[in-house]
């Protein structure tokens, strides 16, 4: 349910790809400093709603408030400047460009100076970043491209940052390091929305969970705090 002092709110929001509709009329929102975890099946329509608030997919219907201005049909790059960042699953780094030249595309809406700030604070969540600065992006390993991506998308100052499956793909080092940064991000205030299949990691780090079953949201509400019980949303997720 929509407060006062939600940052999102999504309201009877319909989605098709074609004549396949994808998601029928869900309904959610999120406060600041909050992280809220989409679960659900392949094809419940997780990544689709992500796609959707970021502007990359456009609504059949229904409403996305961000800071209380309605964003349902702007663009993409209209929504990315508002503070809406998303992490997408292929990452859409450059390759032939460094680890630093890719972070630095993050700020392009920052002036000098704060790009440094949040460079040098980049490093400090992603120790591993700073010593391969000067590397080439094709030359990462698929964990050390997850986490530039990740830090690109920090070097804007994102005030929602949404993460499209953090840990896809990834081998266990790199998904508990992605778990950390995350965790260290919440730690400093962040907003994050993440669709992720990892369970694990979700009950982590996620303040709630909104589960997603054939497109729309199950068991008759959102809210699945970490005090429930995980087996329940596994169940919810799968039986």
């Amino acid at each position: 349910m929509a407060t006062h002092d939600s940052l999102l709110i999504v309201e009877g929001l319909h989605v098709s790809y074609g004549t396949k509709q994808v998601l029928h009329g869900i309904d959610y929102s999120i406060s600041e400093r909050e992280v809220v975890a989409v679960l659900g099946a392949n094809g419940s329509g997780k990544s689709t709603s992500l796609n959707t608030i970021s502007g990359f997919v456009a609504p059949s219907s229904g409403r996305i408030v961000f800071d209380g201005a309605d964003i349902t049909n702007l663009p993409a790059h209209k929504i990315f400047r508002r503070g809406v960042v998303q992490v997408s699953q292929a990452r859409d780094l450059f390759p032939e460009l460094t680890v630093e030249h890719n972070l630095r595309l993050g700020a392009t809406i920052r002036n000098r100076g704060e790009a440094e700030e949040h460079l040098e604070r980049v490093f400090e969540y992603f120790p591993r970043l700073s010593q391969r600065r000067r590397q080439l992006a094709r030359t990462l390993s698929g964990g050390e491209q997850q986490m530039v991506a990740i830090g690109r998308a920090v070097m804007s100052k994102p005030r929602l940052l949404l993460l499209d499956e953090p840990s896809g793909g990834l081998a266990p080092q790199f998904i508990n390091e992605i778990g950390t940064i995350i965790q260290a991000l919440k730690d400093d205030g962040a907003t994050m929305l993440m669709v992720e299949q990892n369970l694990a990691l979700a009950f982590k780090v996620a303040d709630r969970f909104i589960i997603l079953r054939d497109g729309v949201v199950s068991d008759g509400g959102f809210v699945k705090s970490l005090e429930g019980n995980h087996e329940e949303i596994v169940r919810t997720i799968y039986l």
